[in-house]
């Protein structure tokens, strides 16, 4: 990568120093490096540029140095390689930003227990960027958040220190768009959506992230970049909630769900395949359409559609158990004296992640109920269930000790032959036709 070559410029003294920088920014700090900020990184490691991984977790940072981390392993590979050629470093202070000459910022956006959003992360890590500022530098947002984020938590605070956006700084919006768990869907091949706090802003993040992406689609303004991320998974939610309620109806209609499914697929236009499941985990569908309805309430706007999607996405767990409990009770078997395998903790198949998992939700219901759970998921060794019972993953389960085997998430590669010999199998996942009987939800 090119040298930068710096200009500097006469401001008014009441206003910071302004440098002017007139190529690509050599070295980018990249804030959070959870499951968006390390393979973001490891991108423009890849493109070339010198990288500054920053995370406040020093197991986090252990975790990487180690290799011991969530990736496909063709980036496992990538960060062997970047950590080996010293273009990317890893540290744990937050004013390590001040070294670099784009800044992007990746961390966490969840919400709490009333499913409020809870950006304090969000907050802490755009106070500190502020905080080492420097003019000349670009600063992008990725984080999924409210609309209106990017201006108050970097744009505002930026031009109280006398840097403004356009002018002394670069300041950005290009929401995340990567899909966990599926190798066959590459982060470059997903186009990226900019949106600047002004024309300049925009055209340095284009030059910032190009490398990373075949295609950057540049949007008018801050606000509708990030407003485009909460369109996108907002949208998802309300088709995930309709898959589970037309599952429903299929099932009181005798019909296999996912036949009628992939046969509405087969429309070219119109129809975009949603499936059935036990439930909507992680860190986006379940969470991120608060970030658009918390602010609407508060300025009296309704979107009911979005309200009762997200509301049967929070229920649909409780659907399984009910129906979990339904099946133990038609067979005569007390709660307080039935055992159930809850196969599959990850909140998705090929991921080692429990955020929000409807399997954990779905025990931690049988639990409350008095039956005795355990679980199966070789990429989740452990959770804990509310009240802080800590259940641990059983390795190699069999049939004979479960009276009720609940099929949640099944990994890639996972045995499942075992499955075939258990008698009662509820299959939340509508695709494992396993088991002597096989149920659905």
């Amino acid at each position: 990568m090119p040298e930068a070559r710096v200009l500097e410029v006469e401001a008014p003294a009441a206003r910071v120093p302004v440098t002017r920088v007139e190529t690509a920014p050599a070295t980018i700090a990249v804030v959070g490096l959870g499951y968006v900020g390390l393979p973001t990184a490891l991108a423009l490691h890849a493109a070339g540029a010198p990288v500054i991984g920053i995370d406040v977790s020093e197991r986090r940072l252990l975790a990487i140095r180690s290799r011991d981390v969530d990736l496909p392993r063709t980036d496992v590979l990538r960060l062997e390689g970047a950590l080996g050629d010293g273009r990317l470093r890893l540290s744990s202070i937050p004013a390590a930003v001040a070294a670099a000459d784009a800044v992007i910022v990746c961390v966490p956006t969840p919400v709490d227990e009333q499913r409020r959003p809870h950006p304090a992360a969000l907050r802490a890590a755009c106070a500190n960027v502020v905080a080492h500022a420097r003019a000349g530098q670009t600063i992008v947002l990725t984080s999924t958040t409210y609309v209106g984020s990017t201006r108050e938590l970097l744009v505002e605070p930026l031009a109280e220190r006398g840097l403004r956006a356009g002018e002394d700084v670069f300041v950005a919006f290009a929401p995340e768009r990567i899909l966990p768990g599926d190798p066959t869907v590459q982060q470059r091949a997903v186009p990226r959506v900019v949106g600047g706090a002004t024309a300049r802003c925009t055209a340095r993040t284009r030059e910032l992230l190009a490398p990373t992406a075949d295609r950057i689609h540049t949007v008018s303004s801050l606000e509708a970049a990030e407003l485009t991320k909460l369109y996108e998974n907002t949208f998802r939610a309300v088709n995930l909630a309709f898959a589970n309620e037309m599952a429903g109806v299929s099932a009181h209609l005798g019909i296999d769900p996912v036949e009628v499914v992939d046969a509405a697929a087969t429309k070219p236009y119109g129809f975009l395949a949603h499936y059935p499941g036990p439930g909507v985990g992680g860190h986006c569908i379940p969470v991120d359409p608060y970030y658009l309805l918390e602010p609407l309430r508060g300025d009296g706007v309704a979107a009911p559609i979005a309200e009762q999607a997200m509301a049967a996405i929070e229920a649909r767990p409780g659907a399984v158990a009910e129906r979990a409990l339904s099946l133990l009770r038609g067979r005569g078997i007390a709660w307080d004296e039935a055992t159930a395998l809850v196969v599959g903790m990850a909140y998705k198949p090929g991921v080692a992640d429990a955020r929000e998992s409807p399997g954990l939700a779905i025990a931690e219901q049988l639990h409350g109920a008095g039956v005795d759970v355990a679980y199966h998921d070789p990429r989740v060794a452990e959770v804990r269930l509310a009240g802080e019972r800590v259940l641990r993953s059983v390795p190699q389960p069999t049939p004979a000790p479960f009276d009720l085997v609940v099929v949640t998430a099944l990994h890639d590669g996972a045995e499942r032959a075992w499955l075939d010999d258990c008698e009662h199998v509820l299959d939340a996942t509508y695709r494992v036709r396993l088991g002597r009987n096989r149920h659905l939800v």
